[in-house]
C-alpha cells in the first residue's frame, strides 16, 4: 500500500470560502460570502479580448508579461503615485494577486525565517509562509478598529525577522493604512534586511475620499518590497486571474526565478486587451465611488435589522457585529443564516489561526443592487419570522 509523505500543510482544511460557497449553492442562497462581482464587466474590455483572440494573439508572450502591458502599468504607477518603475526590471505579470504573493514569499523565505502577519488575515498568507518552512509571527490588529499596534510590532522584531506583510485596503476588515502607519513601517525596516510584502489588490476600491497609501509612493522602500496587485479586482473579472507584482531590481530577479518554473507565461489575449484598456483611467478611477454606493446600500439595510457595522473604508467587504441578534458563535450564526435565511456570509473567526470570535460576519457588497436588496429582504423576513 502506498505510504503518503507527511503533509506540508497538515493543519490546513479547505478554505472557508469553498465551504460557504458550496453551502450557498446547495441551499440556493445569495452568496455574499466570496468576493466576486455578480454583474457584467465592461463590454469594451471583453470586446478587446475577443479582438486579440481573432487576431491570433493566443501564443506565449514574454515570461515577465507582455511588454506593452508592463509599459502601461509603469505609466499608471507614474501617473497615480509619481513613482518611476521600469517595465523591464521591476514589473512581472502574474496569474492573479494571490499567486504574486505566494511567489514573492517563496522567492525569499528560508526555513526558520520569521514573517510578521496581522490578523485577521487573508487566508493565503500563513499557508504561504508555512509551506516554505518559515514561521508566521501573528500580531492581532486592535479591535474594533483593526489598526496596527506598531509598538507590538517592534517588540516582535528579532534577528530572524525576514518580512512584514501589510494589506490595504484590508481584507476582511475594510480598514486602510494611513500616513502615520507608513512612517512607523519605514522606521522599523530602515537600515535592516527586513522585507515588506504589500498586498494592494483593492487599491482602487477605497471610499470616503480617502487616499490610498501605496508603498509605490515611497521609492526608498521599493528595493526591499514586493507590491502585489490584481486586475481581477480592478476590472471586475476575478475569474480571469490576472495580476502583477512590482519590486526592486534585486528582489524581482529572485521573484522571476520562481515564476519561470511555476507559471512561465500568463493569458496572452487578456494581456493585449488590458494593455489597451489601461490607456483610459476612467475604467478604474470611478470604481471606488461605485463600490461605496453598494457598501452604503448593504450597511443601511443590515443596520436597520439590528446588525452593527464596523467602518469599511475599502475592499469588497463590510463587517457586521450581530451580538444584538444572536449569542451563537460566528460559524454557527453564519451557517444558520445560509441554511434558514438563504444568505451566505463569512465568519470572521476564519481569518484567525486560533479562530477568535468577536461575533462578526463579513458580507461582500460587490454585487448588483438588486442582489443586495434581495439579501436584505431575505434576512428581514427571517428575523421577523423567528
Amino acid at each position: 500500500m502506498l505510504q503518503f509523505p507527511p503533509s506540508k500543510l497538515p493543519d490546513t482544511p479547505p478554505t472557508i470560502f469553498t465551504v460557504m460557497s458550496s453551502l450557498a449553492t446547495q441551499k440556493n442562497a445569495i452568496n455574499l460570502g466570496q468576493g466576486f462581482p455578480d454583474f457584467d464587466m465592461d463590454a469594451e474590455l471583453i470586446g478587446l479580448v475577443n479582438h486579440y483572440m481573432l487576431q491570433g494573439k493566443n501564443q506565449y508572450v514574454h515570461m515577465n508579461g507582455l511588454l506593452q502591458l508592463r509599459e502601461a502599468i509603469a505609466e499608471k504607477v507614474s501617473s497615480l503615485y509619481k513613482s518611476n518603475v521600469s517595465a523591464e526590471d521591476n514589473i512581472t505579470v502574474t496569474p492573479g494577486g494571490t499567486y504574486a504573493i505566494y511567489t514573492a514569499l517563496t522567492s525569499v523565505l528560508q526555513p526558520g525565517d520569521e514573517v510578521i502577519v496581522f490578523e485577521p488575515a487573508y487566508d493565503s498568507y500563513i499557508p504561504n509562509i508555512t509551506i516554505n518552512g518559515a514561521i508566521p509571527i501573528i500580531i492581532p490588529l486592535t479591535y474594533p478598529g483593526f489598526n496596527i499596534d506598531w509598538q507590538n510590532v517592534k517588540q516582535n522584531i528579532t534577528p530572524k525577522t525576514r518580512a512584514i506583510i501589510i494589506n490595504s485596503p484590508h481584507n476582511p476588515s475594510g480598514n486602510v493604512l494611513r500616513e502615520k502607519d507608513i512612517i512607523e513601517l519605514k522606521q522599523i525596516v530602515q537600515n535592516t534586511d527586513i522585507l515588506i510584502l504589500s498586498d494592494e489588490v483593492y487599491e482602487h476600491v477605497i471610499f470616503d475620499d480617502i487616499e490610498h497609501k501605496s508603498l509605490l509612493k515611497h521609492p526608498d522602500l521599493l528595493e526591499q518590497s514586493f507590491v502585489c496587485f490584481s486586475f481581477g479586482k480592478l476590472f471586475n473579472c476575478t475569474g480571469w486571474k490576472i495580476g502583477y507584482c512590482i519590486s526592486g531590481n534585486g528582489l524581482m530577479k529572485e521573484f522571476r526565478k520562481v515564476h519561470q518554473f511555476n507559471c512561465f507565461s500568463c493569458n496572452s489575449p487578456v494581456q493585449f486587451a488590458i494593455a489597451d484598456f489601461l490607456k483610459t483611467d476612467k475604467s478604474y478611477l470611478t470604481l471606488g465611488n461605485m463600490m461605496q454606493r453598494k457598501r452604503d446600500i448593504l450597511r443601511e439595510g443590515l443596520t436597520a435589522l439590528g446588525f452593527k457595522p464596523i467602518p469599511s473604508y475599502g475592499s469588497y467587504f463590510q463587517l457586521f457585529n450581530y451580538s444584538d441578534l444572536s449569542q451563537a458563535n460566528d460559524k454557527e450564526f453564519s451557517t444558520e443564516l445560509v441554511n434558514n435565511a438563504g444568505v451566505a456570509s463569512i465568519p470572521l473567526s476564519a481569518f484567525y489561526k486560533k479562530g477568535i470570535d468577536f461575533k462578526l460576519l463579513r458580507f461582500c457588497f460587490c454585487k448588483k443592487d438588486d442582489t443586495l436588496l434581495m439579501a436584505i429582504k431575505k434576512l428581514e423576513d427571517y428575523f421577523k419570522g423567528k
